[in-house]
Formats: structure tokens, C-alpha cells, sequence
């Protein structure tokens, strides 16, 4: 594992969970990213399979029953994404039926088939532990599902940084954790870029806000580590403005239909509209898939705001 180094941990560092130092001045609008995009923004439509979770016969490795006529599997949801004007499908890991070469390899053929291509997947990890075997695991679970990205064709994985478990040691700070997550990142980082596929951060568990989230993905400092930008995950005064600020740095985007801002006690409906003119104000170019989690019917809604997204991204 690549150490990282007290100056650099400092200089990259924010005051919001990874240090005392602050984001530098100009990030949010003048920053243009590691990624140097030329050209115009080009926003494709995906679907994560999260979605439709409750469909599925198994989640994250344990067996949950669908409503009578809901069942589906990851074939299924494939081509319901290529019959709803999707360019492309997220297929998220936890409703995989199996996690061999065989299924893998069925999958990959059936969406080139179909003409969907696989605009990613995701894992469930957790870097916010103290370094031994239990971090050990979870670094070799991400370099697994790195290979199985590789077989599968899919361009990119969505990562946590995670949380820290209650049984660690008080010594083990959220600051500490910080640093072992970028090695981590680090780690899995070189190798992923090596397999040629992109590793995303989001802004989940403990990354509420761009000032955490971008000093974790500068201080990684690999081409093939980004920003997974989650609309919905943002716990700030103004979760639009943590957004704008994360597109330079994002290799995947991921739409919720509802927000909750800092302080607000309900969630609120998502501007579809906004989010959409921050990704092209910052240049944006990849994919943007819609993952539902609100309350309403998900076979209802989901058409309903993919038909949304699909009109904002070819206006």
C-alpha cells in the first residue's frame, strides 16, 4: 500500500473529516478536473439496477422475496433498459446471481446482444477501518471486483470510503480513517488502471459534502480515480453548489429524484433541470444513470423520470 506522506496528506486535505486544511481557493468553478474534457458535454442515459432492489431474488448475498409479477434478474433489467431508451445499463453487483466467469461472461453477451452496453457496476466495501485483516479483505473484495469489471466490460465501479465501526479503538478518528481510505484508494487505484477501469468515490456514509469528498480524490492523484457524483447524497446548505463543484472530477453520475439539504427535516424534489446545467456548465462527458429510491411505485416512476432525463440531456 502507497503511504501517504504528512505533507501531502495535509496539502490535500479539508477541514470537513479529512484534516484541518482548507479546499483550495477557486476549486468549485474554475477547477477543470484531472480529466482535461474538450469539446461539447455529452450526457448518456443509464439505469442502476438499485432501482428496481426489491425485485430482485437476492440482495447483497441474501435471499428477499419480489411481489408476485415483479420478480426480475440482471437479464431482465438489461434489456428494460434498452426498452425504455437507455443508452446504456448499471448493473449493480448486489443482485448478481453468481459472481463466477460463466455468469459474467452470459451477461456481457446478452447486453451486447441486446445493444445496451454496460455503463458500470458497484460494490459495497468499507476502507474506514484500521489497518489488519478486516481492511485487508475489503481491499482484495475491490481488486476482485476490479477483474470481474474487466470480464464483465464494464468501464467503472462505484466505492466508499465507508464508515468506522463501533467496536474499533477511540483512537481510530475519522481524521485517521480519512488517511486510510486515500491508501486504500491508492491501492486498489494502480491496480484498476492497470485492468483499465475506473474507480468512483462517492459521496456517501462518511463524504456529505465536496469539501470532504474532493481533497480525498486529489490526494489519491490517479487518472483512473474520480468522483462517483451522487445528487441525492449531499448534507449541505446547498447540495446544488457541492454538485457543480464535483462535475470536473467526476467519472460517473448518478441522479436521485429527492434531496435533503442540511437542516431540512423532509426531503425535497430534485431539480432535474439544475443538476443537468451543472454537468454541462462543467463540461461533463459520460454517463448519468438514474438511481430510485423514493417512495412512489418504482415500475410507475422510473419511466416516468427517465423519459424526464432523456429530454433535459438531448435539449
Amino acid at each position: 500500500m502507497k503511504n501517504v506522506t504528512r505533507r501531502d496528506f495535509l496539502k490535500y486535505s479539508a477541514a470537513a473529516g479529512v484534516s484541518a486544511a482548507v479546499l483550495p481557493a477557486g476549486l468549485a468553478a474554475a477547477d477543470s478536473g484531472p480529466f482535461q474534457r474538450t469539446g461539447k458535454p455529452k450526457l448518456r442515459l443509464s439505469l442502476a439496477a438499485y432501482s428496481f432492489r426489491e425485485n430482485f431474488p437476492t440482495m447483497r448475498g441474501k435471499a428477499q422475496k419480489a411481489a408476485a409479477g415483479r420478480e426480475t434478474d440482471m437479464f431482465k433489467f438489461a434489456d428494460y433498459c434498452r426498452e425504455h431508451g437507455c443508452e446504456g445499463t448499471e448493473l449493480t453487483s448486489y443482485f448478481f446471481a453468481a459472481e463466477t466467469d460463466e455468469y459474467l461472461l452470459k451477461l456481457k453477451r446478452h447486453c451486447f446482444v441486446r445493444g445496451i452496453p454496460i455503463s458500470g457496476t458497484a460494490i459495497g466495501n468499507n476502507f474506514s477501518l484500521p489497518k489488519g485483516p478486516k481492511l485487508d479483505a475489503e481491499i482484495a473484495a475491490t481488486k476482485k471486483w476490479i477483474d470481474r469489471a474487466a470480464l464483465l466490460g464494464a468501464p467503472h465501479i462505484r466505492v466508499f470510503a465507508g464508515n468506522i465501526p463501533r467496536d474499533v479503538p477511540k483512537e481510530f478518528t475519522r481524521a485517521v480513517a480519512d488517511k486510510v481510505v486515500i491508501e486504500s484508494l491508492q491501492e486498489c487505484g494502480e491496480y484498476a488502471a492497470k485492468k483499465g477501469v475506473f474507480l468512483g468515490l462517492e459521496n456517501h456514509d462518511s463524504i456529505g459534502s465536496a469539501a470532504t469528498l474532493l481533497p480525498m480524490v486529489k490526494a489519491v492523484n490517479n487518472p483512473w480515480v474520480g468522483v462517483n457524483l451522487d445528487s441525492g447524497n449531499f448534507r449541505t446548505a446547498d447540495p446544488y453548489k457541492d454538485f457543480a463543484e464535483c462535475v470536473p472530477y467526476s467519472v460517473n453520475v448518478q441522479f436521485k429524484v429527492e434531496i435533503q439539504p442540511a437542516g431540512a427535516k423532509e426531503k425535497q424534489m430534485a431539480d432535474f433541470k439544475r443538476l443537468t446545467k451543472a454537468l454541462r456548465d462543467g463540461g461533463y462527458q459520460g454517463w448519468v444513470a438514474l438511481e430510485y429510491e423514493a417512495k412512489e411505485d418504482s415500475a410507475v416512476a422510473v419511466p416516468r423520470y427517465l423519459a424526464q432525463m432523456r429530454e433535459l440531456f438531448a435539449g
